[in-house]
């Protein structure tokens, strides 16, 4: 039975980061142009989120689909061309939008399980 409620919290946990992947995507693009190996390391050192990148980059297209992300090759000089990424004028609304409900919407969440944190025997995790 311990064995079948972990695994429901792991799948719990991985519809909680696919839902928030496009939010940190777009966040990592933030006034600058990444390629895509830059855009993991953002996401791995400043969230925590790693993910594939076959992932990332289905992501992206979709973003791109959507006019949120402009993408062009640059070639390096040493090796291979790089495809760079940035936010257009609308990825960046989006971007100020979900930034504003997530704000809000993890404030109220937080409210929320503050007590399930306090109780004996829970580990806070802030």
């Amino acid at each position: 039975m311990a064995n079948e409620a972990e695994q429901d919290v792991e799948r719990w946990e991985a519809q909680l980061r696919k839902g928030t992947l496009e939010l940190a995507i777009l966040a990592s693009l933030w006034g600058t142009r990444l390629y895509g190996l830059e855009i993991l390391r953002a996401l791995e050192a400043r969230s925590k989120l790693g993910l594939a990148e076959g992932t990332l980059y289905l992501i992206l297209s979709r973003l791109r689909a959507d006019a949120l992300v402009e993408a062009e090759w640059v070639d390096a000089g040493s090796g291979h061309p790089r495809k760079y990424y940035w936010l257009t004028p609308k990825g960046t609304e989006r971007l100020r939008r979900m930034a504003r409900f997530w704000v809000q919407f993890s404030a109220g969440l937080d409210a929320a399980i503050e007590p399930v944190l306090k109780r004996k025997g829970v580990t806070d995790v802030r």
